[in-house]
């Protein structure tokens, strides 16, 4: 059987990544093409011009097509933005037979996610918490027990129905079908978070250009995920009007000397960079810029803290936050993490790819790299489907198909 080809595109504010790849026999992904092109049209995560945003698109997937040599039809697809919400909620149903199966399960999963949804919003996750049999809580797979009663908690992650319906048509414009939208953070969670990390309690927060996207996981499973409307950009256009510089000669210092902690930088280091009218250079005084970036970053970190504290579970991540996307590689942005939210956190980036991975190995790339490893993940799932019709459960693959599970519920 020829090995399985996976696509993800990565449609963030500042850049849009399509990667093409093939699952190894291993399980490991192999990247055979990756296309890179500056985003446009898209601001915080939304679509406000559609013409711009799909000729970005088609550029991505045709730098993607032309390295790999294959024809993308479909494809995985971020999703970011302010208008994503999420909540809880349970569903229960009788068990006839007295033994649990697929059909029990799907029908628990169905109860839970019918939630009242305004029109305008669509569901784009229904991930499982846990499941509870005849009040015992806690059971991660739940198919093969007896019971009388079956209940499940489902975290169910909506969208604006337009938002998506853009982001479908601008992807559609380039002759590719969107598979399935996956949130940022669920996507660079597959990429940078340990096993270890996933069962103790861990934040991981995807610091972008335009958004900033936070999941909660504990005991392997999402348990609240949000998007703060803000993310590196803002810190480009605090220096662009502190400094009275250009929005692109801004992110050029910023990502050349920025630095969040003033007191890692010598009072008078400067660096010259030419000003909007003056033909001579403007001394930039380093510590002053980082006196900026500093202010903003904080607030950026306390309003994750106030919504860690909100969602009830921030006495419940020993392991700590795990910092990722383009933004999260300022200078003493982990350090200045640890200060405000008061627990460890590290940086995280994708590891263990091959092929065409020069590029991709950066913090920056964590939720086009997740994309793939999300799309191995429903692979491994229709295999197993397909692998069970005509099966009894015993001959389940249960061991590989529990690990999918508790991460992933398509």
């Amino acid at each position: 059987m020829s090995s399985p080809i996976v696509v993800g595109i990565d449609i963030g504010t500042t850049k849009i990544c399509t990667i093409v790849a093939r699952v190894e026999q291993d399980g490991r992904v192999r990247v055979l093409g990756v296309g890179i092109e500056p985003s446009q049209g898209v601001r915080k995560g939304t679509v406000v011009d559609i013409n711009a945003a799909t000729r970005a698109i088609g550029l991505s997937i045709d730098k993607a097509e032309r390295s790999s040599g294959l024809e993308i039809t479909s494809a995985l697809v971020s999703l970011a933005g302010s208008h994503i919400q999420s909540q809880n909620n349970r569903g229960a149903v009788g068990i006839a037979d007295r033994v649990i199966d697929h059909n029990d399960v799907a029908r628990a999963m169905e109860v839970a996610r019918s939630v009242p949804i305004p029109h305008n919003r669509e569901v784009v996750h229904v991930i499982q918490r846990n499941f509870t049999v005849d009040g015992q809580e806690g059971i991660p797979i739940p198919v093969g027990m007896h019971g009388y009663r079956l209940e499940v908690e489902a975290h169910i992650i909506t969208a604006a129905a337009s938002t998506v319906d853009n982001l479908r048509q601008c992807v559609a414009e380039s002759g590719v079908g969107v598979s399935q939208f996956v949130l940022n953070p669920l996507a660079s969670a597959e990429a940078v978070l340990t096993p270890t990390e996933r069962e103790m309690g861990v934040v991981i927060c995807d610091m972008g250009g335009g958004t900033t996207d936070m999941a909660i996981l504990i005991e392997g499973e999402v348990w609240h995920t949000m998007v703060l409307p803000i993310g590196g950009n803002h810190l480009t256009s605090d220096i662009a009007h502190g400094l009275r510089l250009p929005f692109s000669q801004a992110e050029e210092i910023k990502t050349r000397y920025g630095h969040c902690l003033p007191s890692e930088i010598e009072p008078g280091e400067t660096f010259a960079v030419k000003s909007f009218s003056e033909e001579q250079n403007l001394q930039i005084n380093r510590r002053e810029m980082a006196e900026i970036l500093e202010a903003r970053t904080e607030e950026i970190f306390s309003l994750l803290l106030q919504e860690i504290k909100r969602s009830g579970y921030d006495g419940l991540l020993p392991a700590g936050l795990v910092l990722t996307g383009g933004s999260s590689a300022l200078r003493g942005m982990p350090e200045l993490a640890t200060r405000v939210l008061g627990m460890p956190v590290r940086l995280g980036k994708p590891e263990k790819l091959t092929g065409m991975v020069d590029k991709l190995q950066s913090p920056a790339y964590s939720t086009s790299v997740g994309l793939l490893r999300w799309a191995v993940l429903m692979t491994e799932v229709t295999t197993q489907k397909q692998q069970q019709n005509g099966h009894s459960p015993a001959g389940f693959n249960w061991p590989k198909i529990k690990d999918i599970a508790r991460r992933f519920l398509p």
